[in-house]
């Protein structure tokens, strides 16, 4: 068993799949191995093909690249609960039929303006589809990994659209039920009941989300396996307590009786909150604890736990590219070793303390190893949140929830339980105030064991000997592992921002970042790409953040920076519009100055007209290697920029305006004469950048493009005259080349 899961996890780590011959080859292999007794390898080998298999399935059920941006009709039912914030409706669309083309059997789409969408309901759309493609960035999040590990073929954005049918199935069940909910008075939290009965976290929002993250209760407010195991435990402390009193009937059996009451409690819950992946291995964890509690007692609790995985991975092979699997499980496992086998009895508060203990240390290695920010709230905050949610809000919710059609009382138990739901909230949130997550910079291999191994240490009874090593190895958690340029030198990242712009540049004491990044609504770039790439950088102040103009897609993510991280100056080409927090200051042409050997130079012309002739224009030199960063001046500030006398020959360009037609003039591309040029972009970007124009004027000077579409985020080393990288070409099997 054992090797079998390591054969199927080990699909997560590969660079790219083997070739399907190979895979038709190793199962035979493995059965040739059989009369040796090399039953570990055998299942090894059946493990790993089979999750390359489904692999392999997955990624030829994308949309095919022929129809990359191309706009069809099509018609599917909808899945799921559809979300709805800023004015878009985002949903996912099964039985995809289209009489053009074979499409994936999974889309998943936005549409901007759209009407109230139900489960269940079938739909005719004009929809423009893409390929899956997420934003590669430093420490963020993998959006092409989740997008395939939901089995998701291709993305896509409704034009317009007709209902074929109305609502019916399981899916316009729970939708009509989340109406019903989002409709009940509960003091303002009528969307976090309906993420504990339905699993549907849109009705959360962002401050929401960010207050669970720094304080490490977002599990608290997902259906996940804490919930449907308080549900069975429910079910099974009902039954269990009556046999106890002598009010179960002496005829039926009470201990199967109150496992199978407890494994349908839990899969009814399970279908109410839509039998998502994390659910259904939820239940399946649930029903195997059941299972040996009532039959298997002499197998442990290691075993069962094996087999909950085993079945898991089985059933969804690509459970191993989501972060949920790896917490789920590694949750459970810290557990079990806290608790099993220990002597003597432990008080209820001790048990709660020991368990938030274990989740605080033990979890440390599994967050870095993700890239996910570290609580240090966490066991503070979960030793209340818990009991709260666990005993109090959800079995309140759930039974209002059941007798909402007794007119008042139903609606009075979500009342009192959107009320403790309010109050926890605003405890968690000077919690998170006081204390938010720390998001630890990406470690060397080898510093990331010391500290797995110092956690192990640390979890172990007291008394073993080296426990209170564990201490020590932990240290190796504020171990700066980003060596920071050589003097005169500079590091220069191009983040991948989409339709947007954000630069960091980092020399050898000094880090300076040239935009923040664009936002969308709720949607912050700044929030989600530009701070964890900071962060994972090691970046934790900033000398100088020089927004170039106060344009959405350069300033949107300027506010999130500066609650991220400190901030020593703001410069802008527009400092008047900018939001008066941020205490901008205007960008002067002909400003110079020196960092650890680094030249920097400002300039912004005086008479512009509008914001993108505001552009502060940014022109770095580090050993006689030139890098110029122009925002998004115009072809009429590009004449004033060369009429300045400033020397703007350089070595990297950053094109002006995302390579708009209305920019890189020829004369302006003569004078810089570059030897390779950055573009930041969006893909399928409705503004047609870069145009065909501007990339045969600079094809005719030679210059090398880099496009972080096509490159993800660009790394340049100044000062080195080496070429560009981009983290799009490091190796994964799932992403999109």
């Amino acid at each position: 068993m054992l090797a079998l899961v390591a054969g199927i996890l080990l699909l997560r780590f590969l660079p790219t799949l083997p070739p399907v011959w190979l895979l038709c080859l190793l199962p035979m292999l493995g059965l040739m191995l059989l009369p040796f007794r090399s039953y570990p390898l055998t299942f090894f080998l059946f493990g790993f093909s089979w999750a390359c298999i489904c692999a392999q399935w997955a990624l030829d059920d994308r949309l095919d690249p022929q129809l990359d941006g191309r706009t069809l009709w099509v018609q599917g039912q909808i899945v799921g609960l559809p979300e709805v914030g800023d004015g878009v409706v985002r949903f996912q669309l099964e039985q995809v039929e289209s009489r053009r083309a074979k499409l994936p059997e999974r889309l998943r789409l936005a549409w901007y303006g759209g009407p109230e969408l139900r489960a269940g309901e079938t739909w005719r759309l004009a929809v423009r589809l893409k390929r899956p493609h997420g934003l590669v960035n430093p420490h963020a999040f993998d959006y092409e990994a989740w997008l395939l590990a939901q089995r998701i073929g291709a993305t896509g954005t409704v034009k317009t659209a007709e209902r074929v049918s109305v609502a019916s199935g399981v899916g316009a069940w729970r939708d009509v039920l989340r109406q019903r909910l989002l409709g009940v008075p509960a003091h303002g939290r009528e969307g976090a009941l309906a993420a504990l009965v339905l699993g549907d976290g849109s009705g959360l929002s962002v401050a929401d989300w960010r207050v669970l993250q720094d304080t490490g209760t977002v599990h608290l407010m997902v259906i996940s396996g804490q919930h449907i195991a308080l549900m069975a435990g429910l079910l099974y402390g009902l039954i269990a307590g009556l046999a106890r009193l002598g009010w179960w009937p002496r005829a039926w059996p009470w201990l199967p009786c109150a496992c199978a009451l407890a494994f349908a409690g839990a899969l009814g819950y399970g279908m109410l909150a839509g039998f998502e992946v994390p659910v259904r291995r939820a239940c399946v964890m649930v029903g195997l604890a059941l299972l040996w509690r009532w039959r298997f007692r002499h197998l442990g609790v290691g075993l069962p736990l094996l087999m909950a995985l085993l079945v898991v991975l089985l059933l969804e092979p690509l459970a191993g590219l989501q972060p949920g699997f790896w917490l789920s499980f590694g949750a459970v496992m810290l557990l079990i070793l806290i608790f099993n086998g220990r002597l003597g009895a432990w008080t209820w508060w001790q048990t709660l303390g020991r368990a938030q203990w274990a989740m605080a240390v033990g979890l440390l290695p599994l967050l870095m190893a993700l890239g996910l920010p570290v609580s240090a709230s966490g066991p503070l905050a979960n030793l209340l949140a818990v009991p709260w949610v666990g005993l109090a809000v959800v079995p309140l919710a759930l039974l209002g929830t059941l007798l909402l059609p007794l007119f008042g009382v139903g609606e009075a138990l979500l009342w009192v339980a959107g009320g403790l739901l309010d109050l926890l909230f605003m405890l968690l949130s000077q919690i998170a105030d006081w204390l938010p997550a720390w998001q630890p910079s990406a470690l060397p291999l080898w510093a990331w064991l010391l500290c797995a191994l110092g956690t192990v240490l640390l979890l172990l009874p007291a008394g073993v000997p080296l426990r209170s090593l564990g201490w020590l190895l932990l240290l190796a958690l504020f171990y700066t592992p980003q060596p920071r340029p050589a003097l005169g030198q500079a590091e220069v990242w191009v983040l991948d921002v989409g339709q947007g712009l954000s630069v960091l540049l980092r020399t050898h004491g000094h880090t300076l970042l040239y935009d923040a990044g664009p936002r969308f609504g709720d949607f912050d770039l700044g929030e989600r790409v530009v701070l964890p790439s900071l962060r994972g950088l090691d970046e934790r102040r900033l000398d100088l953040l020089l927004i170039s103009h106060a344009d959405n897609d350069h300033a949107g993510g300027a506010r999130a920076i500066q609650r991220g991280v400190a901030i020593e100056r703001v410069v802008s080409g527009e400092p008047e519009a900018l939001p008066a927090v941020l205490q901008a200051q205007a960008c002067e042409a002909g400003r110079s100055w020196q960092w650890d050997g680094v030249r920097f130079s400002t300039w912004r012309w005086a008479d512009a007209r509008n914001a993108n002739q505001a552009s502060c224009v940014l022109l770095v030199e580090a050993a006689g290697e030139r890098m110029l960063l122009t925002g998004d001046i115009d072809s009429r500030a590009e004449r004033a920029l060369l009429d300045s006398g400033l020397d703007v020959r350089a070595d990297w360009l950053l094109a002006p305006h995302h390579g708009s037609r209305s920019s890189s003039s020829p004369a302006f591309v003569r004078a810089v004469a570059p030897r390779a040029v950055l573009i930041s972009r969006g893909q399928h970007n409705s503004f047609g950048h870069p145009h065909p124009t501007v990339l045969a004027r600079y094809h005719a000077v030679f210059a090398r493009i880099y496009d972080t579409v096509e490159q993800g985020a660009l790394r340049v080393q100044l000062g080195t005259f080496a070429a560009g990288q981009g983290l799009r070409h490091r190796a994964r099997f799932w992403r999109e080349k």
